[in-house]
């Protein structure tokens, strides 16, 4: 943590208030503006972020709080806006970069694999590159093509990026915090299908909570559900069903997908013996096939049944009531619970 947000962080022990029933992108919007006002190495930049308060509303009210030199309108140039980034970074500010969806933020990958996740090795650790970049992702919100993307897990095999997923306005809050705070580049990914859905309070202290850990939702004996994201709510339904048939799971949201905590899984497999990976990602080398080659690497013997994947399909995601069927669904979840159930 730089010194800046060292003295960020003490200055908040006096300053608490509570954000009641807040969303997600309200949990977001909140995150920057605490860190706009905490620390002035802080800006936020991206393409209609300023004026007009972001496409998803994430950067409202942040122009008019801080100025156009705090939050900063860009061109229609999304490896202009990661390289800009990169520059700001390695000179000692902390940029937080918004591409408005996840289809559009491939340009930016030249730049983050080539220049932000090797900058420190790059230079021998006399550079650093304290960046965030923000995405929403994700389908569920009947966008075209290019508006509904999973591709998380390009990033997350990119050694030197952080890839975090919140599943939660608090760790939304929480979590962001961290990442803008954090020496090094972040790829933080929003899920757009509950950026509204969900509302909690969030106490706007300043309190970070830990990257590169996962999150324990619901203690369980019979079945560990490791998740992330969006598929969080469906993975959380699906273990109440189970419950009510005296199945009690034990779910992780993840939340950090490079790097993976995999003491958390790994100790929740030994305790059950039995794991379902639910992510709307495609199946194909997403994220939830490598936990699942950890899990067999390193927790074998723990095993009472094959590992099962619930996970959105090889395909582009589809349009209007297609899409419902594209994402993974409780039911599915419940299903391959009851597979591993039988196994043993």
């Amino acid at each position: 943590m730089s010194g800046a947000a060292a003295a960020a962080g003490a200055a908040d022990q006096g300053r608490h208030s509570t954000l009641s029933e807040i969303t997600l992108v309200e949990a977001v919007n909140a995150a920057l503006a605490h860190e706009l006002e905490a620390d002035p190495s802080v800006l936020v930049l991206g393409e209609d972020v300023g004026v007009n308060g972001g496409v998803f509303r994430a950067t409202a009210g942040l122009y008019e709080r801080f100025g156009p030199e705090r939050v900063v309108d860009t061109p229609l140039a999304e490896t202009l806006i990661a390289g800009m980034s990169i520059g700001l970074a390695a000179q000692g500010m902390r940029p937080v970069a918004e591409i408005q969806f996840m289809g559009f933020i491939y340009p930016a990958v030249d730049q983050l694999l080539n220049h932000a996740s090797r900058l420190r090795n790059r230079t021998r650790g006399r550079l650093s590159c304290p960046m965030v970049l923000r995405a929403p992702c994700g389908a569920g919100i009947h966008a075209p093509e290019h508006h509904s993307e999973s591709t998380e897990s390009l990033f997350a095999h990119i050694p030197g990026l952080r890839v975090v997923v919140p599943s939660s306005p608090a760790r939304a809050y929480g979590l962001l915090l961290a990442a803008i705070r954090d020496p090094d580049p972040v790829v933080f990914l929003e899920p757009t299908r509950i950026y509204r859905l969900v509302k909690e309070n969030v106490r706007d202290d300043g309190t970070a909570l830990p990257l590169d850990v996962c999150f324990v939702l619901r203690d369980g004996g019979d079945v560990t559900l490791v998740t992330w994201g969006a598929a969080t709510r469906e993975t959380l339904e699906a273990a109440e069903r189970l419950a009510q048939d005296g199945v009690e799971a034990e779910v992780i949201d993840v939340a950090t997908l490079a790097p993976l905590d995999m003491q958390t899984i790994l100790e929740s497999v030994e305790k059950t013996g039995r794991c379902v990976i639910v992510h709307e990602a495609a199946r194909n080398v997403g994220v939830g096939a490598e936990i699942a080659a950890r899990i067999a690497d390193e927790g074998l013997m723990s095993l009472l049944a094959p590992i099962k994947r619930v996970t959105g399909w090889d395909t582009v995601v589809p349009y209007a009531k297609l899409e419902h069927d594209y994402m993974p669904r409780p039911e599915a979840i419940v299903a391959a619970v009851r597979e591993t159930m039988e196994a043993a």
